[in-house]
């Protein structure tokens, strides 16, 4: 019988070659173009997906939240080709309507990411917006996932001061020691979240301010035309993508509806871990002063820094591409590592332990927010991009070869 490794290490190759039996389809020879990489599908849903994650040992796990569809499934592992209700199906029993039924602290609401911490575990970030409106009382929630038994551990509840009415709790990044979490909050009013993992306190900082704001100036366009709801509102996305240097030292974020990458160090955000009162030093104002913009991405969603060389990988959803940003050059300008149709939105990044890339296609303009006569349910894919750094290994882990 072969051992769980072989298995695993057999179910990569499957996914890579795109061999899967069934439930996700098998990959697709590529066939547009490709400006620096080969495009390959790994994976098919019936269902709009956003979040993926790659463990170290090859596991990979999405995420669909629920937005225009009441899904039945919300955190799944990509096992045997099929999708497997993660942890079990009873944390993917809720349903909008028995919000009175089925408590919101242990079951998935409307989760928006999954990701790989430096120890091995999954994490899920579930903002409990249905809708990406009303967030559910004491639903919003960081939960790790023990992966040598499968069972759920720590649960970080959020607060209204931290997961507000009008919040949507989006992305997380992990230090590299396992301390410290952040997330981007891309709701009505945009802001960085800091969690200490030891003790689950947490804080809601630079809400409101400009850089965790859509850009005004900025329209998100698509196929030439600006991409607006049936009522006429446009792209309203805030803080979104997020970002950590391999490091730990430097966190980058943007919001969807803007152009500008900015950037802190983590150490100005970290600092009333220590401090039994918030100082001047860590106010608002003053971290908005310390933040430094890095330069011009136009709108984006995911984002993500390779293992090996530091370089910063970019969704572009309003030109179906994957664009690299230079971190060592300062004020470097995007190159296009990729552009595709099928990267109908590209959305969030995963990096396996060979180093090959992955990101979703959420297809949020071809959603019922964007048109009226879409289906409740949106078929989406997951697709990989060759392998840009040999030792990348996702969003959390140091590298000696790191910039």
């Amino acid at each position: 019988m072969p051992s769980r490794t072989t298995t695993r290490a057999a179910l990569v190759a499957m996914l890579l070659s795109g061999t899967l039996p069934s439930g996700a389809s098998a990959a697709e020879t590529p066939t547009g173009p490709a400006a620096g990489g080969t495009l390959t599908k790994v994976a098919s849903f019936e269902h709009q997906v956003t979040g993926v994650t790659v463990t170290k040992d090859g596991r990979i796990f999405v995420n669909f939240p629920r937005w225009t569809e009441d899904s039945a499934v919300s955190v799944a592992e990509v096992k045997d080709g099929r999708l497997t209700p993660f942890p079990d199906a009873e944390w993917n029993a809720w349903r909008n309507a028995r919000k009175d039924e089925v408590t919101a602290g242990d079951h998935w609401i409307c989760v928006q990411s999954v990701v790989a911490s430096p120890d091995g575990n999954l994490w899920v970030l579930d903002p409990a917006a249905p809708a990406m409106a009303g967030v559910v009382k004491n639903g919003p929630k960081l939960v790790e996932i023990d992966l040598k038994t499968n069972t759920p551990g720590r649960t970080i509840a959020f607060d209204e001061a931290v997961a507000p009415q009008g919040s949507y709790l989006n992305d997380v990044r992990f230090s590299p020691d396992g301390k410290t979490a952040y997330i981007t909050d891309s709701g009505a009013s945009g802001a960085l979240v800091v969690v200490d993992l030891a003790s689950g306190k947490s804080r809601r900082l630079l809400d409101g301010d400009p850089t965790t704001q859509p850009d005004k100036s900025v329209t998100v366009t698509y196929e030439g035309k600006p991409l607006r709801r049936p009522d006429g509102r446009g792209v309203e996305f805030s803080a979104d993508g997020i970002a950590l240097s391999p490091d730990g030292g430097t966190l980058y974020w943007q919001a969807i509806k803007g152009k500008t990458l900015y950037s802190l160090p983590t150490a100005a955000l970290t600092g009333w871990l220590t401090s039994p009162l918030l100082p001047e030093a860590l106010s608002d104002r003053s971290l908005s002063a310390k933040v430094e913009t890095v330069g011009e991405n136009g709108p984006a969603d995911g984002l993500i820094i390779s293992r090996k060389d530091g370089r910063m990988y970019v969704t572009s959803p309003q030109d179906d591409a994957i664009k690299v940003r230079d971190l060592s050059a300062k004020g470097s300008a995007l190159t296009t590592l990729i552009q595709d149709k099928r990267l109908r939105w590209p959305d969030t990044f995963a990096e396996g332990p060979d180093g090959t890339l992955y990101v979703t296609t959420s297809r949020i303009q071809d959603s019922a927010f964007y048109k009226s006569d879409a289906p409740a349910a949106l078929p989406t894919d997951l697709w990989s991009i060759g392998a840009p750094a040999a030792d990348a290994t996702g969003s959390t882990m140091t590298s000696p070869t790191a910039r």
